[in-house]
């Protein structure tokens, strides 16, 4: 069964009364979490009700080595997630054959978190879970909690291989919300190009935090980043500060209302901090002794907070089921709250709170996720070999395409075949194979370098655009300048500093086209889907004053390239259908590279994901089609179903993608419509006006638009 329904619903209700009515009547309990700060505050709850029989537990990777064998032996009451139950449940099943003979149910919350490519992991860990389980002589009741979703008895299906019953209809008591949609304004500067800047959604955000912390209002910021989270906690403790008394003043009753420690009740939680930080952080939230907290989504599927009066949402948050999920962080008890999505300078953005009806009113999204893929499917197939040997009858369990990526495994020496089945016969763990939250490779550690102090982690493929030599790197407030960084090591060394400046790093792609799986015709072009590999490096990093954006510097930078086999959708057009815009005056790679960057801004309005989980390409001429040709891809090794989802929606991703052009107050593009955070090429050339008739040359003929859902 799954419960989908909103932020305090009673879904933590739901599910407990079942699950320590197992626990009393001598079965065990399994319960699973995206995030281990849920964990950890379920524990808290769960040890606050006073139950003698109830021995819960978590086993995370925070859990001391001392107490994994109590919890082994003697706990009934299992809190962990799915990396846990990949790298050690599993393997070792043997060590947990207590718990496994008595286990009765399988809690899994936030599920809707379990999406792309993390979720199809998940999916086929689960499936492994049940084999394991009928090797104990178990088959445990699946019981799913998830914010609201669409189709969600489709999802958990999905996501666990069983047929699923859903209860979606939310009853639960809640009071009223204010919901603000703030654009920021547009400041005096230029940026590239000549555009209008605008004020930035971190700054403007920092700034909000400090005026409802100064008036005593409890209040989460999410961000988009690690370093966002950072940098609207720095700003906001900066302001806070400012306000302040100053001993020399005179007090008065103004000043009398603000207290001396203010800027101390802010902080910053985000993921890589080390596991003694966020125990203290996410206890001081309870306490109320943090007013302000500025977090990354960890605290989205994080600690079940109550008692906030206000949230602030730096920048869609890539899917209506977030926003709401992290509005409702607000407002528990049937409390007034406030919500304040705060635009970035970003097309989808700019579109949203200019066209509210595509929020409000709207259902959410489905959860996209494809178990089937065969670069996730193979590695689970390979460490439940390593559990025990895989047989003909496992194949239905782990879905259509197993057969087809069993025989692959064999050809590739990684799984032998015997007339009992296949099996793992390397030294290696098995589990090693998959990577399921794809990071791509084992976390670089940040250490300063005059004191050897570990600061935190950084996964591996993001360690090349954000502690590269020479970046700006921030943490717990204060900033460092990375000296080294030292792949093979997987080490960053760092000093502290204080520049002025903020770095980004630039990167180029090339693209190649392995297959096309489908096809159609779209206006006078075609659009297509299928099979890709992307080639991307980081060639140098930007230097930008941290107050104006102006850019003060380039350094080159010599790192690796990394290569990526997944899936893309692309449209092309004839040359006779472009040669007017040249014609025209108009800039056809400009063009074309504007409306790369614009469609990619606009579809995680249609796809489940985030702008930063695809990329794209654009060129007057490629190779492999000879044509106009515009890519977005999956960023995910063999793709993560959203650019599927793209090529499906095309139509109304296409209209929605050139009307936030056209409408965009600019004159010749700014990043509320054509230029990106994340280009490579440092958003040149762009043709906002090319952009827009390429797109409709693209449409023409087609259907009259319907409503976006």
């Amino acid at each position: 069964m799954i419960i989908s329904t909103g932020t305090a619903s009673g879904k933590t209700l739901a599910y407990l009364v079942p699950a320590l009515t197992h626990v009393l009547d001598g079965g065990t309990v399994l319960y699973l979490t995206p995030t281990k700060a849920l964990a950890a505050d379920q524990l808290q709850n769960l040890r606050g009700l006073g139950l003698g029989a109830l021995r819960a537990a978590c086993y995370d990777g925070d859990t001391p080595y001392e107490e994994r064998a109590w919890v082994r032996r003697h706990a009934n009451y299992v809190l962990t997630n799915p990396d846990m139950v990949h790298r050690t449940l599993l393997p070792r099943h043997s060590q947990w054959s207590s718990f496994w003979r008595r286990l009765r149910m399988v809690v899994v919350d936030e599920c809707h978190g379990y999406r792309g490519v993390f979720g199809s992991h998940v999916a086929q860990i689960l499936r492994r879970l049940r084999r394991v389980c009928a090797r104990y002589g178990t088959s445990p009741v699946f019981l799913l909690a998830s914010a609201t979703a669409s189709e969600p008895a489709v999802a958990a299906t999905r996501l666990t291989g069983l047929d699923m019953a859903e209860v979606a209809t939310d009853m639960s008591p809640r009071g009223g919300m204010t919901f603000a949609l703030w654009e920021p304004p547009l400041t005096d500067l230029r940026g590239e190009g000549g555009a209008p800047v605008r004020r930035a959604a971190t700054a403007e955000t920092a700034d909000l935090l400090a005026d409802l912390v100064a008036a005593d209002v409890r209040t989460l910021a999410f961000v988009r980043s690690r370093r966002a989270a950072e940098t609207v906690a720095l700003t906001a403790k900066a302001r806070l500060r400012e306000l302040a008394p100053h001993p020399a003043e005179p007090a008065n009753a103004a000043w009398e209302a603000i207290p001396d420690d203010l800027a101390d009740r802010v902080a910053a939680y985000r993921a890589g901090y080390l596991a003694d930080d966020r125990r203290l952080l996410e206890k001081a939230l309870r306490s109320g002794e943090i007013v302000g907290l500025a977090t990354t989504n960890a605290l989205e599927l994080g600690m079940d907070v109550s008692g906030l009066d206000a949230i602030l949402i730096a920048g869609w948050p890539g899917t209506r089921a977030s926003l709401w999920q992290q509005a409702g962080r607000a407002g528990r008890a049937g409390q007034e709250a406030l919500a304040v999505l705060i635009a970035r300078d970003d097309p989808l953005d700019t579109y949203l709170v200019h066209h509210p009806e595509a929020l409000f009113g709207r259902p959410v999204e489905a959860i996209v996720l494809d178990p089937d893929n065969p670069y996730i499917l193979g590695p689970h197939l390979c460490a439940a070999a390593a559990e025990i040997p895989l047989t003909q009858a496992d194949l239905d369990l782990f879905g259509p395409a197993a057969a087809e990526v069993l025989d692959d495994l064999v050809s590739r020496g990684l799984l032998r075949r015997r007339e009992s089945g296949w099996y793992w016969t390397r030294r290696e763990r098995a589990t090693d194979l998959a990577d399921i939250r794809g990071s791509g490779g084992s976390p670089v550690q940040v250490v300063e370098g005059d004191t050897g102090m570990l600061l935190g982690t950084v996964d591996e493929p993001s360690s090349h655009s954000t502690v590269h030599e020479g970046a700006v790197y921030i943490h717990q407030g204060e900033t460092y300048l990375v000296d080294t960084l030292d792949l093979d090591a997987g080490v960053a060394l760092v000093t502290a500093a204080d520049p002025d400046y903020t770095t980004f790093a630039r990167d180029t792609t090339d693209i190649t086209i392995l297959d096309s799986l489908r096809s159609r015709p779209l206006g006078p072009g075609e659009i297509h889907f299928g099979t890709v590999e992307v080639t991307r490096q980081v060639v140098s990093y930007l230097m930008r004053r941290y107050q104006t954006g102006e850019v003060i510097g380039e350094e080159p930078l010599d790192l690796p390239p990394r290569t990526l086999r997944t899936r893309a959708v692309w449209w092309t057009l004839p040359p006779g259908r472009v040669v007017p815009l040249v014609e025209a005056g108009h800039d056809l790679g400009g063009a074309a590279h504007a409306a790369e960057h614009a469609s990619i801004g606009l579809l995680p309005l249609f796809a489940t994901c985030d702008r930063w989980d695809i990329g794209g390409v654009s060129t007057e001429i490629h190779p492999d089609t000879g044509l106009l040709t515009v890519f977005v891809y999956d960023g995910h090794e063999g793709g993560a179903g959203i650019a599927e989802r793209g090529y499906t929606r095309a139509l109304e991703w296409l209209r929605a993608t050139r009307e936030a052009i056209e409408s965009c107050e600019c004159d010749h593009g700014c990043p509320s419509c054509i230029q990106s955070p994340k280009c490579g090429n440092g958003n040149d050339p762009l043709d906002k006006r090319g952009a827009v008739r390429l797109l409709t040359t693209l449409l023409e003929g087609e259907p009259p638009a319907t409503p976006t859902t």
